[in-house]
């Protein structure tokens, strides 16, 4: 077995001239852990999604570092607590910290595609470091899934539109078809005898909630021999939460990007660089399954068994779908014991192409784990939303930990605690029954938020503007 993973790994130089490993993050927006056949979805077939999924290291506690899109980016882009809620300043971290910038010095080739809204100029994509970037902003969405894609009226609040998307597409053009063809592209286009460090962070699934015709069909008539027991809302928070995942222009949504997933499989293995990539397939946060007090927004899906979803920190807003997959390396196994966040996925996957760490930040390589080595299911993490949005998504400001099988929340009035282990919906809370763990879980909290809560962490973005006009 030894001799044939050498000999495979020989091939492979021999065929691509390196002996680094290539790495694709595929990144979704606002997937929840039960959007996927493969984690139980009734409706939603992912057979693309499945079988990679089958071919990797998956992870029952992986979690986003944030339940909102841009922390959450952020914390992965950094590996670091995202406890500045606006989006922290990219162009500020050194270039020691600075993974893409990291990977680059390691002999990698590099570009992004796709939703970024961390910033413009230094705090672009190419201004981050990245080699190439395409459809990558400020905006954090798309106006329409089809060609033009960008609508006249921007949206508000997004500073530009998508670039590069309308000049290179055409009538009846979908825009994650388009955005897959653009990475099989920079991925072939990459240097010879180098490995590539690319992501595609697909727009999809996020709203506007817009699939092609024939999708819609096909999920309507699945629709009519599958049954729902229960309410198909409950409240929750400032709003309501969706208890089914009923919705075919969704479940249209979520098969083309599994459809495109198959796609780049596909492509890799007919390149022959297919068992030397490794591949990360994850999302930002949970779904959108509640709204707020002005019930205006269309939602989406459901995340059940877990507890409400995106802006909240219960587990529907932060669990997310996590598997990474290197054929020569990593034998495929599911652990559903260790605990680990999205600002773990850089160190990580730096750990695995160079066998160096990067120093100073709170995100950690899960290499050992991923090998089979090590488990982490006493780990201690923590989340911090202080932004609440009652009229979007009905939750209130909130900050968590989760240490080992205990997951503690704290609210403006009073705190929750529940056993995540055996109480995945997180239903009955024993911040009273087991008070003694409660009030040590409160103080690692608290501790944790005196350290980070501070102006050197949370107000980057303003101490840099402050300093470009002492210069001044």
């Amino acid at each position: 077995m030894k001799y044939l993973m050498l000999l495979a790994l020989m091939v492979t130089f021999v065929v691509t001239g390196q002996n680094k490993p290539n790495i694709l993050i595929i990144h979704t927006d606002d997937l929840g852990y039960h959007d996927l056949s493969f984690t139980g979805s009734q409706l939603y077939d992912t057979p693309n999604i499945d079988e990679l999924a089958k071919e990797s290291v998956s992870f029952s506690n992986a979690y986003s570092s944030y339940p909102r899109c841009t922390p959450s980016r952020y914390g992965m882009m950094t590996g670091t607590y995202p406890v500045n809620e606006d989006k922290g300043y990219l162009g500020g971290i050194d270039e020691s910290k600075n993974f893409v910038r990291q990977f680059k010095n390691a002999g990698y080739s590099t570009f992004y595609v796709g939703k970024w809204h961390l910033g413009d100029e230094e705090s672009s994509p190419v201004g981050f470091g990245y080699d190439r970037s395409y459809a990558a902003g400020e905006t954090g969405g798309i106006h329409t899934r089809f060609y033009p894609f960008n609508s006249e009226k921007i949206q508000k609040g997004d500073k530009a539109p998508v670039p590069n998307v309308k000049e290179d597409g055409k009538p009846g053009d979908y825009v994650s078809d388009l955005m897959t063809s653009k990475t099989l592209d920079l991925i072939k286009t990459s240097p010879k005898g180098k490995p590539f460090l690319g992501v595609l962070a697909f727009y999809a699934v996020h709203t506007p909630i817009e699939a092609k015709k024939e999708d819609i069909k096909r999920n309507k008539a699945q629709l009519e021999n599958i049954t729902f027991d229960g309410p198909g809302y409950i409240e929750e928070g400032g709003g309501r939460r969706k208890m089914h995942q009923d919705d075919p222009v969704y479940a249209g949504m979520v098969e083309n990007v599994d459809e495109n997933v198959g796609r780049i499989l596909k492509e890799l293995k007919a390149m022959g660089i297919d068992r030397n990539t490794i591949i990360v397939f994850s999302s930002d946060h949970g779904g959108l399954s509640n709204d707020g007090n002005k019930r205006e927004r269309h939602l989406a899906t459901s995340n059940n068994p877990l507890r409400a979803g995106k802006g909240w920190l219960y587990e529907g807003g932060i669990r997310v779908p996590l598997f990474v997959k290197w054929a020569d390396e990593l034998k495929p196994h599911q652990d559903d014991k260790s605990i680990v966040l999205g600002m773990d996925v850089f160190p990580t996957l730096f750990d695995l192409a160079t066998g160096k760490k990067v120093a100073g930040i709170d995100g950690m390589s899960y290499a050992e784990v991923l090998r089979g080595k090590d488990t982490w299911e006493d780990r201690t993490v923590f989340w911090h939303s202080n932004k609440a949005r009652p009229h979007s998504t009905g939750d209130p400001k909130t900050s968590a930990v989760r240490s080992g099988d205990y997951k503690l929340l704290q609210f403006k009035d009073h705190t929750e605690l529940y056993n995540v282990k055996e109480d995945i919906s997180e239903t009955y809370d024993l911040s009273e029954r087991e008070s003694k763990k409660a009030k040590e879980l409160l103080k690692l909290l608290k501790d944790w938020k005196k350290e980070y809560l501070v102006p050197e962490k949370m107000d980057m973005w303003k101490n840099h503007r402050k300093a470009e006009k002492a210069d001044k």
